[in-house]
C-alpha cells in the first residue's frame, strides 16, 4: 500500500454557528483543505456526520457537499461531463468523522483514488431543547438503554461512579482533564472556550449527572473540519508544510450495550485498535508525542488513556492529576482543548483531531506547538467505545 500524505487542512472555529447552515460549514472547511493543498482536485468525498438526519432533516450528505463545495470533473457548460465526483456518507456515532478518514486512508492507500477529501461536519443549533438529547442517544442501545431513559450523560456518570468506587477515586479526582483541556483551549483560536479554569471553579461547577459537573461534559457545538488526502508523488512541488503521513489506519467495535459487557470500565475495543495501529506503523507506544483522546466526558478520558497502556486499570486519572497529559508532560493530551474546551462537534470529532494533530506535527500549532513533535496518536470513539477508531501520524523529514 502507497503512503498517505495529509496535503492540505481546514477548519471552522467551533462554537454556535446560527447563521449558518450545516452545508456552508462544511464548504468553508472544505474549501480551506483544497486551498491549504496548494489547489488539489479530490477525485472522491467521504463526509463524516452522526446527526443531520436527526437535527437538520437532511440526509445524503455526500451528493449535497459535491455540489455546494463544486466538487465536479466537468466544465460548467459541459452537462453530460459535471457530474459530480464520487461523495458518501460515513456514521459510527461519536466516531464518524473518524470512520470517514478511515475510508479516504483506504481509498488512497489503496491506490484506487489518487486524491480524497475527508469532512466532518455537525450542526446542533438546527434543534434547541430535548430532541438534542434524544438524537445523542440514537448512539446506544435503543431497544435496552435509550428507551429506558438512559443518555449518554447518563450513562458516562454511572461509568464514572463506577470507576470512583472500584478504584477509590476521590471525588474531584477528574478534574485535572477539564482543567489540561481549558488550559489549552486558550491558545487555539478555532476553541469554543479560550480561558483556563481552576480547581476552585471546578468544584463550584453545576452537577450535571452525578458525579459528573459541567467541565466533566463537553459542550455540544456546530463546526466543520477536512482534510485532502494524497501520495507523495502527486504533491504539489511548490508546498510548503511539512509531510504529515498517515502511518496507521485501525477500527475495532464492542458491544452497543454498556451492559453487555464483561468490565464496563475496560474500552476493549479502544485498546484493540490501539494495538493494531502501533502493529500496522511499526512503532512502539513510548514513540507517541502526543495523544488526542475522544474526551467528551472526563471519565472517557480516563478510560482511554488505560486503554491505550499509557496507564494500568484504575490509574488514568492520576495522569491528569500529576500534569503528565499537559503540553510539557509525558503524554500530552487534548493538545488544542481536545472536546471540552475545543467544543464537542459530534460526528465531525475525529476530523478536528486530525487537523490538530497534523497542525502539531508540521508545527503550526502556535502557543500550544509540543515541542520536536514527530508521532501523534488519535482516537475517536462512538459511544462509550462501542466503535473505537485510532490513527498514528508521523511526520517525515526535518
Amino acid at each position: 500500500m502507497s503512503d498517505v500524505i495529509i496535503a492540505g487542512l481546514g477548519q471552522t472555529p467551533v462554537g454556535e454557528h446560527w447563521e449558518l447552515s450545516l452545508r456552508s460549514l462544511a464548504v468553508k472547511a472544505m474549501l480551506a483543505a483544497i486551498k491549504d493543498s496548494g489547489g488539489l482536485r479530490p477525485q472522491a468525498l467521504f463526509v463524516g456526520n452522526m446527526l443531520a438526519p436527526a437535527l437538520s432533516r437532511q440526509a445524503h450528505l455526500g451528493a449535497l457537499l459535491a455540489d455546494f463545495g463544486g466538487l465536479h470533473p466537468g466544465d460548467e457548460q459541459d452537462r453530460v461531463h459535471r457530474a459530480g465526483i464520487e461523495a458518501e456518507t460515513v456514521e459510527a456515532g461519536g466516531a464518524s468523522g473518524a470512520a470517514a478518514l478511515r475510508q479516504g486512508y483506504m481509498a488512497v492507500a489503496s491506490g484506487l483514488v489518487d486524491v480524497a477529501l475527508v469532512v466532518g461536519v455537525e450542526k446542533f443549533t438546527d434543534v434547541v431543547g430535548p430532541e438534542v438529547e434524544a438524537a445523542l442517544a440514537t448512539a446506544t442501545d435503543g431497544d435496552f438503554e435509550a428507551i429506558q431513559g438512559v443518555t449518554p450523560t447518563a450513562q458516562a456518570a454511572m461509568l464514572a461512579r463506577r470507576y470512583m468506587h472500584e478504584f477509590k477515586v476521590p471525588t474531584d479526582g477528574l478534574a485535572g482533564f477539564p482543567l489540561t483541556a481549558h488550559a489549552n483551549g486558550a491558545g487555539n483560536r478555532h476553541a469554543m472556550f479560550h480561558k483556563a479554569i481552576s480547581l476552585e471553579a471546578y468544584h463550584k461547577a453545576e452537577p450535571v449527572s452525578d458525579p459528573l459537573n459541567m467541565f466533566d461534559v463537553a459542550p455540544n457545538a456546530d463546526g466543520a473540519a477536512a482534510l485532502l488526502l494524497t501520495r507523495a508523488e502527486l504533491l504539489p512541488k511548490e508546498l510548503q508544510h511539512p509531510r504529515v503521513r498517515i502511518a496507521a489506519s485501525a477500527s475495532a467495535s464492542d458491544t452497543l450495550g454498556l451492559h453487555n459487557r464483561l468490565d464496563p470500565l475496560w474500552f476493549a475495543a479502544a485498546q484493540v485498535s490501539v494495538e493494531q495501529a502501533l502493529r500496522k506503523a511499526g512503532i512502539q507506544r513510548e514513540q507517541v508525542d502526543l495523544f488526542e483522546y475522544h474526551d467528551v466526558f472526563s471519565i472517557f478520558a480516563a478510560l482511554s488513556l488505560e486503554a491505550a497502556g499509557f496507564a494500568p486499570a484504575g490509574q488514568g486519572w492520576k495522569l491528569a492529576a500529576d500534569g503528565a497529559i499537559g503540553l510539557t508532560g509525558q503524554i500530552p493530551c487534548a493538545t488544542l482543548g481536545g472536546s471540552k474546551a475545543r467544543g464537542n462537534p459530534g460526528g465531525a470529532t475525529g476530523v478536528y483531531q486530525a487537523v490538530e494533530a497534523a497542525l502539531q506535527l508540521q508545527g503550526r500549532a502556535g502557543p500550544n506547538q509540543i515541542a520536536q513533535a514527530r508521532v501523534a496518536m488519535i482516537q475517536s470513539l462512538g459511544g462509550p467505545a462501542s466503535t473505537a477508531i485510532t490513527h498514528i501520524l508521523e511526520r517525515q523529514g526535518n
